[in-house]
């Protein structure tokens, strides 16, 4: 067998029609026959190219609406004969099948059907493709005589080997061809199986008992946390990646490439800046994170005061940040970012005005500017997964904490009334605290600009008794008067006296302790209001 192989014969039969007129035209430039079905046949012949229905090489038509097409001996014969096999040849003779040196086919979209909102099981079965895979694998299987194309971003390489040997292809393609090929049907066979079983009629299971994940790379990163670890940045197709704001699919508009940390962070900002949206959807919210904490964050009237505020959370931490913000950076956010006392690794934004774009160029070389476009709310019951380390060590799941809780619900135990003021701070700080690693306490109130922001927080912490000393370090004197929330049940009354002794009058969290009665007798003595929520918000 020579390492060169001559195609005569193509079958094409594609869903997506990107590239495909000028791969049958290259293809047809060099005498090679073309096969194709319904749609595909079409628009190729529409375009003034040669082309052979499916159904004149098989003798039968495409039926069951398209369901049986392909799956013909005188295509898979075609495809699976091995040329230098004397027998397959006397088969391929006798029966009348042509050899067939180039299949093209990309799949029905199913990734991007069940995608869709609303999608009902019948249109996803129905885009299920069979025959495609089935050409697929033979091809691959066969890829010694056949070359095999699954994407329009192959083609280009595919007519450039034709045009250098004369309409053949070689081994070295036709092998990394079928690689990829495998490749492809592998993944789609684990999307349609990951539907499949979180789709199944029996849902009194809300974990599902397997997963499939189909991963594609965006970009191999510089490193990973440190420089001797190998990184890389992966979309999840046809899941909440391909929407739009997303970190994986934002566009970046200046400064050098991310890293592994940026892009960490960047989406911790982002999934704070989401939330700050549901809270308060009238106001603008902005956040600084630095080592997946945010150290700043606010909602105000305008991009400009909630960069301002957000950055005032912690001036010190919030240099060499992340900033996110969930409105348009424009040109007075814009100069706030450029003052000296100021630099930022990224700003993310689902949109950058023309000039405030202009000036961030102009000051920061090296800024990352990513563009994310509309910011989705997080959808309710989206799994999470984390690996776990060692040989074979598994898969921890759960369902992404996007919950929260109604401020008006909130349960009054201790202390004066909370007025209207203080619940929707509590409910800013909310969003602030499940973004917190724990433990996690955080001091916020009314900023300058009559929004909301963060004074302080304490974080990652062993014990919570020290995250209420961090909080109230960082708040300084803005901790009289403050609000505090904490993400989980306070044990003791240690932690609430130290938090009053700086000066906080309403004390936030989700109750539960068997001790929460000295806490609320403590904030009865003391004057100070304590409301509980009744949800837990770890982060780990």
């Amino acid at each position: 067998m020579t390492n060169l192989v001559h195609i005569r014969r193509a079958l094409i039969s594609v869903s997506d029609k990107a590239g495909l007129i000028e791969l049958a035209r290259a293809l047809a430039s060099h005498g090679i026959d073309i096969v194709s079905t319904g749609g595909t046949a079409a628009a190729i012949a529409k375009a003034g190219i040669a082309v052979t229905p499916i159904d004149a090489l098989t003798g039968f038509p495409e039926m069951m609406d398209g369901r049986v097409k392909t799956l013909h001996p005188k295509v898979h014969g075609g495809l699976l004969a091995v040329r230098d096999n004397p027998e397959h040849i006397a088969a391929m003779q006798k029966h009348g099948i042509p050899p067939i040196d180039l299949v093209c086919v990309n799949l029905y979209p199913f990734e991007a059907t069940v995608a869709r909102p609303g999608v009902t099981r019948e249109e996803a079965i129905e885009n299920i493709d069979i025959g495609g895979p089935s050409m697929i694998r033979s091809a691959a299987k066969n890829h010694r005589s056949v070359a095999v194309l699954t994407d329009p971003g192959q083609y280009a390489e595919l007519i450039e080997e034709l045009g250098v040997h004369a309409g053949a292809t070689t081994l070295a393609l036709r092998e990394r061809l079928a690689a990829a090929a495998y490749a492809r049907t592998g993944a789609y066979d684990r999307a349609i199986a990951g539907y499949l079983t979180g789709t199944t009629p029996d849902e009194t299971e809300s974990v599902p008992p397997a997963k499939s994940l189909r991963l594609s790379r965006v970009e191999v990163l510089r490193y990973g946390e440190n420089p001797h670890q190998r990184a890389g940045l992966y979309r999840a197709a046809g899941d909440a990646a391909d929407r739009a704001g997303s970190l994986a699919t934002a566009r970046k508009l200046h400064g050098k490439e991310l890293s592994y940390n940026n892009i960490n962070d960047a989406a911790a900002a982002l999934e704070l800046v989401r939330q700050l949206a549901q809270v308060e959807p009238n106001r603008v919210g902005a956040c600084v994170v630095k080592h997946m904490n945010p150290c700043g964050a606010a909602v105000a009237k305008s991009a400009y005061d909630a960069v301002c505020e957000a950055i005032a959370g912690d001036p010190i931490a919030a240099y060499g940040g992340i900033l996110a913000i969930n409105r348009a950076i424009d040109a007075a956010a814009a100069r706030r970012l450029c003052e000296k006392d100021i630099f930022m690794e990224v700003v993310a934004a689902p949109s950058f005005d023309a000039d405030a774009a202009d000036i961030l160029r102009t000051r920061w070389a090296n800024l990352r500017m990513l563009e994310t476009g509309p910011l989705a709310p997080l959808p309710a019951g989206e799994m999470e997964w984390r690996s776990l380390p060692g040989p074979g060590g598994g898969w921890l799941a759960q369902e992404r904490d996007v919950h929260l809780v109604a401020p008006a619900s909130y349960e009054h135990r201790a202390g004066p009334a909370p007025t209207k003021e203080v619940l929707a701070i509590a409910g800013v700080l909310e969003t602030v605290c499940r973004a917190l690693l724990s433990n996690a306490v955080c001091l916020g109130g009314t900023s300058e600009t009559g929004g909301v922001r963060l004074f302080g927080a304490g974080a990652g912490q062993m014990d919570r008794l020290t995250s209420c000393r961090l909080a109230c370090e960082k708040a300084g004197t803005r901790s009289a008067g403050a609000v505090a929330f904490s993400d989980a049940f306070f044990p003791f009354a240690d932690g609430p006296a130290m938090l009053i002794d700086a000066g906080v009058k309403t004390i936030v969290h989700p109750g539960g302790s068997k001790r929460d009665q000295e806490t609320f007798d403590l904030c009865n003595a003391r004057g100070v209001t304590c409301l509980l929520t009744g949800v837990r918000h770890f982060r780990h």
